[in-house]
């Protein structure tokens, strides 16, 4: 620990003894009948710098002692709950924190449960840090638990859409809503994230649980978002007891895994017993695949797509650039193959197989999302000849539970972020055959010309630089290095690289590698070159590593280049050719709930705007106004000046009108002679008053005249109001009144 921090240090240490760290307990209620169905123990350290558990976790976090931290917590929530005497059927809602997943001790705390009054049902708490972080350990740990017959909750749900992605994997029994749901506004985010949540819900059973309850607001919502389950202040802040004077309840039943836990085997033995297989040869298994990996795009952040690739040869750099791609838009990506690093590229989860396991023999591509499910799941059948033409027996199948065992038993291979991921982030992705390395190190360390040869013989270019020397000057570089550079090779060295970069040499990477540099540490960026005398642009992928002395001490880096600018080209192309598809997207989109004549939005997309804006409105215990603004006489208009003319009134009517409202007010062409006006957000006492103003500034506006054929028209119109809630709850009822004020009958929408 570090001396510089004497008191800090000294609460550790505290927290860390025997009865160092305690629970508080917080109520977990129905939301229905207001009974309390479990307890969340939450962790406080001793008296002190670090009795928030934020500070307290990062403290131990940062002394390498979060595993003996997260030990004691469990401990006490267990300890308190027996002490207390926790009365059946309450629940206890511990957490376990990402890091400690595969070693957290469970049978001292099957001990303190046991002791329990009546038995002790507990609900183990996941976050979503454990999810990216180290997915096979969180898949043992929930194997385990279920074992025990505890319960899963996924906690923290909405904060990132990695959630969503791993929802139908983990299969939790609880999902806890993360506490801005229910206390921001709604927004198409969280429209998501309800859609995905209730949909399992509805699917498995699982009880829906809203965090960060505080007032009436937020309890309305909570219930909108199909939550059955609530916790927060207006329940109960948390107490050194739990509070068993309340009426109690139960925890629905465990969501049953119809999928099975984790899976020892392959994806293709997830295959049910009679699947009709197809035969194949691979060029058709990699069109395949890239549709496969087109749906997984499509799906976006709440996808997760596991993959196999035999052996690393296979992971091509066309593959490479798809993968960049998945990584970016969906919620997460692993590949699994022989050779193939802990993290093949940046974000990207691996796992270098061994020959013996079963999945080495395989091609599967898995795409599990809420609402979508697929598996591309085939076997290598031993033939020879062209690669492109090797024979594989496979199923293409949509089977949900097939997806989930599929994608399990992937994932149960993953290796942990934390385990060599910073080496392995720019490791190179072809692998050395497993028997080799010994003997090719002893022949290359006992042969330096070996070395020299191997060195002028790469294809890629190689420099090194030697760091000890006024402004770090090449000392060597291959003939592969001199022709990118466009430079013969005895006029490179002694000059810094920096000759190769120019003004249009992005800023940024260039600091990025000077400050690792500087730090010793390796680094990969794509930078704008130029070659020759000419100064011909090319893009380098440029690795860099540092060359250390036998104390220790960096004296030279190594640096590997690698031309990429056909790559960089074509996936700038690409961001443009999708840049313009967003574009047309976006218009499309806008000439969907766009009226063609009055450039209003249509009666259908005001609809839905007015339903979320009621939906406000009961939360908060604000007024909605509904204003009908119809044109008098129009159809007279329409037979004496023309279709034309008449479409040119409804234009002015309706920019006349929309420039009298607030920016938040919504106006529509609502049928063929008519408008509606809504004015969300009022004040429920003075809602009335100021619909019936806005009516009458409205009405004024609508009346001035209008040019049709040469001619100046002044139009009348008739209009009405009504408000929610006093005049009706819905659009409907609302709009009716508004028609009847307005002395119309309610029309068909043209």
């Amino acid at each position: 620990m570090s001396p510089a921090r004497p008191d800090t240090d000294a609460a550790l240490a505290a927290a860390l003894r025997p009865g160092g760290v305690r629970s508080v307990f917080q109520p977990i209620v129905e939301l229905d009948t207001g009974a309390v169905v479990a307890y969340e123990a939450l962790a406080r350290g001793p008296e002190g710098p670090l009795q928030r558990p934020d500070l307290l976790f990062a403290a131990a976090r940062e002394a390498g002692a979060l595993a003996e931290l997260d030990a004691a917590c469990r401990v006490a929530a267990f300890s308190g709950a027996a002490r207390h005497g926790l009365p059946a059927p309450l629940a206890l809602f511990v957490n376990v924190e990402p890091e400690v997943l595969d070693t957290a001790p469970l049978d001292e705390l099957l001990a303190i449960a046991a002791e329990a009054p009546g038995g002790l049902r507990v609900v183990l708490e996941i976050t979503e840090r454990a999810l990216a972080t180290r997915p096979a350990e969180l898949l043992r740990t929930v194997a385990r638990v279920r074992e025990l017959g505890w319960g899963v909750a996924l906690d923290d749900v909405g904060a990132d859409a990695m959630s969503l992605a791993f929802m139908p994997i983990l299969r939790p029994d609880v999902v806890k809503l993360d506490l801005r749901l229910v206390q921001e506004r709604p927004g198409p985010a969280i429209a998501e994230i309800m859609n995905a949540v209730n949909a399992y819900a509805q699917t498995t059973g699982a009880a829906v649980l809203a965090e960060g309850i505080e007032n009436d607001a937020h309890l309305a919502m909570a219930r909108a978002l199909g939550a059955t389950l609530g916790q927060g202040w207006l329940f109960g802040r948390p107490a050194p007891e739990p509070a068993c004077d309340r009426p109690l309840g139960s925890l629905p039943p465990p969501v049953e895994d119809a999928a099975g836990g984790i899976e020892p085997g392959s994806p293709f033995a997830c295959l049910p017993p009679g699947t009709p297989l197809r035969r194949s040869p691979k060029a058709l298994l990699i069109e395949l695949s890239k549709q496969l990996e087109r749906e997984a795009l499509r799906l976006g952040e709440t996808c997760v797509v596991t993959a196999t690739f035999q052996e690393a040869r296979h992971f091509t750099p066309s593959t490479t650039q798809r993968y960049r791609d998945l990584v970016e838009r969906t919620g997460f990506v692993c590949a699994l193959g022989e050779g193939l690093p802990s993290e093949p590229l940046p974000g990207l989860r691996g796992a270098d197989l061994a020959l013996e396991d079963p999945v080495r023999g395989e091609w599967d591509v898995v795409v599990l999302a809420p609402h979508f499910s697929v598996s591309l799941l085939a076997r290598d059948l031993g033939t020879t000849g062209p690669d492109l033409q090797r024979q594989f027996e496979y199923a293409l199948t949509y089977d949900r539970d097939v997806a989930v065992r599929a994608a399990r038993s992937l994932l149960g291979r993953v290796v942990p972020r934390a385990q060599g991921a910073a080496s392995a982030r720019h490791a190179a992705p072809t692998p050395v055959p497993a028997a080799a390395p010994a003997v090719l190190g002893e022949q290359l360390l006992g042969d330096p010309a070996l070395v020299h040869r191997a060195l002028e013989a790469t294809p890629s270019g190689v420099c090194l630089v030697d760091v000890r020397l006024p402004d770090q000057p090449l000392v060597y570089v291959n003939p592969a290095f001199a022709r990118l550079a466009g430079v013969p090779a005895e006029e490179l060295l002694g000059r810094n690289c920096r000759f190769l970069q120019g003004s249009d040499t992005d800023p940024g990477a260039l600091a990025r590698i000077r400050a690792a540099v500087a730090a010793g540490e390796e680094c990969r960026e794509v930078l704008l070159n130029h070659r020759g005398p000419e100064r011909t642009p090319w893009y380098n992928e440029l690795h860099l590593a540092p060359v250390t002395d036998a104390t220790g001490t960096v004296v030279q880096y190594i640096g590997v280049q690698v031309d990429v600018t056909e790559q960089v080209l074509a996936q700038r192309a690409l961001e443009q050719e999708r840049d313009r598809t967003r574009g047309y997207l976006a218009r499309i989109e806008e000439l969907s709930v766009t009226d063609p004549i009055t450039g209003l939005p249509t009666r259908r997309h005001v609809e839905e705007q007015t339903e979320t804006a009621l939906w406000n409105a009961r939360c908060a215990g604000d007024a909605v106004a509904l204003v009908v603004v119809a044109v008098d006489g129009f159809a007279s208009i329409e037979e004496r000046y023309g279709s034309t003319a008449a479409e040119q009134l409804l234009a002015a009517t309706g920019q006349r009108l929309r420039a009298r409202l607030r920016r938040g007010d919504l106006v529509a062409r609502w049928a063929r002679d008519s408008f509606v006006v809504v004015l969300p957000g009022l004040a429920a006492g003075s809602a009335g008053r100021e619909a019936d103003r806005v009516r009458t500034e409205l009405a004024e506006a609508a009346r001035g005249p209008v040019l049709l054929a040469g001619a100046p028209v002044v139009t009348e119109v008739s209009t009405g109001a009504a408000c929610f809630p006093a005049d009706g709850d819905d659009v409907a009822g609302l709009l009716a009144v508004a028609e009847r004020a307005a002395g119309r009958l309610p029309v068909s929408p043209s």
